[in-house]
This record gives structure tokens, sequence and C-alpha cells, in this order.
């Protein structure tokens, strides 16, 4: 599918040194294309954070373990969800850019928020420092969610999330490899 008339580019995501060099991994790369998918039916011109977590979220079965259950993810979820019919409109035609990261500027990074650009970035140099090819969804939430003034944050904190409990729960389940009791 061609995202050319979104003002998306075509890329899967930034191509940063930082990244496993053989790309993103299957998984991952899911996640990114749901996003990309996501920032064109809203009619965004970046992939922001709320994009890459409602994708997450969706896709990725050791991220919603990273919640307090049901009810909890329902109202992310939720929030997600009516990101295109009311709430987080006023984000429509902006740029996320919270400011807490250095933002990736590279060409690469085009059709990326800078805060997306940044936590992917994050979550694929943690990986490596953890000796992993690839960065993991768990990874990536924690990043995501690192970066207390992102859209992600926002919408987590507006369903009643305690973002730093959140966190250290993906955090934990990162280093140990998957879901954890």
């Amino acid at each position: 599918m061609q995202f050319r008339t979104s003002g998306i580019p075509e890329q899967a995501a930034p191509n940063h040194a930082s990244w496993a060099g053989d790309g993103l991994s299957a998984a991952m790369a899911m996640v990114v294309t749901g996003a990309r998918r996501r920032a064109v039916r809203d009619g965004d011109r970046h992939v922001d954070t709320a994009h890459l977590l409602h994708s997450l979220v969706e896709s990725d079965p050791e991220v919603r373990e990273a919640f307090e259950g049901g009810p909890q993810l329902a109202r992310v979820l939720g929030y997600l969800v009516q990101r295109s019919i009311g709430y987080g409109l006023r984000w429509q035609g902006t740029q996320e850019d919270s400011g807490a990261f250095p933002a990736v500027r590279e060409p690469a990074g085009e059709g990326w928020s800078p805060s997306a650009a940044a936590a992917m970035d994050r979550a694929a140099r943690d990986a490596l420092l953890r000796g992993e090819r690839h960065a993991d969804g768990l990874g990536l939430l924690a990043e995501l969610v690192a970066d207390s003034r992102c859209r992600a944050v926002e919408v987590l904190e507006r369903a009643g999330v305690d973002v730093e409990r959140l966190r250290a729960r993906a955090q934990d389940r990162a280093a140990a490899g998957g879901p954890q009791g």
C-alpha cells in the first residue's frame, strides 16, 4: 500500500545508525506499519507516540500484559480510538515534539514526530545494550512512557494509568525477556 498522498514517506521507520543493522523485527515492523496506517487514517502528517502506543497495545500481547488488567487497558484503548473522532483533534496538523529528549533530525526521520523517532531510537539502543538484535514492544513501551510530555503519556494519564508504574513494569518485563508474574 502506498502512502505518498498522506505526506508520510514510504519508509517503514527512521533508519538510524543505532537501530539494529538489518532493520526491525517482524513484530516491530508490524507495530510500525500499524502506527503509520493510523497516522494516515487520522489525517496526520507524522507518526507520533500515540500512534505507536495504539499499535503496540493492539498487536503485542506482552505490552497488554504490562497493564493492570482489562479495565485499564479498555480505558486506554477507548482514548486511543477516540483520537480521530474528537479527542486528539487539537493535535491534527501539528508535529509532536515534547523536547524531553534530543530530536532525531535526519532525512530518514521524515514522517515521524521527533518524540516518536527518539523513542524508537532509544528502544533500539537499549536492545543493543542488552545484547538483543532488535527492540521489542516492551522496550518501546518503556521508552514511550519515559517522555512525560509526549502524546502517548497524555493518553495514558487521561485513562488513569500510573505511568511510572507502567514504565517500571515494562522495563522489568523487557529485561527479563517477556511476561513475568
